[in-house]
């Protein structure tokens, strides 16, 4: 079992191993293995990255992400600017029905809402907007209208965890409520609890995961 400190030294080495990020503007505090990342960077990309590193070290259990996105004046947009890039990059992203979304902006912060069929076009939606210059936030309140019945959902689902070399399918198990999945088991890691919340959310229909997967780091047995 890592100590926090050892989980901190890890944290900070992989934001170290990230090209597009600067490890010197991101703090990074560790208790329980709860990691706790601040700081102030100069895009929301770079906000999204640093967590996204974080969660492929080993030992962490959750990430509490105070970083602040602050842009210089040179590359500071205007509302209207922002929303027109905005409006866009949907346009040209194929898997998008930039039809089935609406935009709006203020001051830097963009708001996604409308309606779409797959989990992975709003996600792809998000994805499409966050590396826009000018952009601080993205708030993605875009939804996805079912149109699978649960027994589909939940053996897509286990498929995709037979499928994955990083889950033990073994161990998760998945339960469908209507548009709701719940996952329950142990994972080994961060990384593997993520790769099964991602499958969840990528069957047709899914609105909701509730994750109470729970990270336990194996035990190796050593000889004398």
């Amino acid at each position: 079992m890592k100590t926090d400190i050892e989980i901190q030294k890890d944290v900070i080495d992989q934001l170290k191993w990230e090209p597009f990020l600067n490890a010197s503007q991101i703090g990074v505090s560790v208790k329980n293995g709860i990691v706790t990342l601040s700081g102030q960077v100069d895009a929301y990309s770079k906000k999204t990255l640093a967590e996204k590193a974080t969660k492929k070290v080993s030992g962490v259990k959750a990430i509490a992400e105070d970083i602040q996105v602050g842009i210089s004046p040179a590359y500071r947009k205007t509302d209207t600017e922002i929303a027109e890039a905005v409006v866009n990059a949907l346009k040209w992203h194929t898997m998008i029905p930039e039809d089935k979304i609406k935009v709006s902006v203020e001051d830097g912060n963009v708001r996604l809402e409308g309606e779409v069929e797959w989990e992975y076009q709003r996600s792809q939606a998000k994805s499409a907007i966050e590396n826009l210059t000018g952009v601080r936030f993205v708030t993605n309140l875009v939804s996805v209208k079912p149109k699978i019945t649960p027994y589909e959902v939940q053996q897509k689902i286990n498929s995709a965890f037979q499928r994955s070399a990083n889950i033990d399918a073994a161990k998760v198990s998945v339960e469908v409520v209507g548009s709701k999945v719940i996952l329950r088991g142990d994972v080994r890691s961060f990384a593997e609890k993520e790769d099964a919340e991602n499958a969840a959310w990528s069957a047709p229909g899914v609105i909701t995961v509730e994750s109470k997967l729970v990270i336990k780091e194996p035990e190796y047995a050593f000889e004398d």
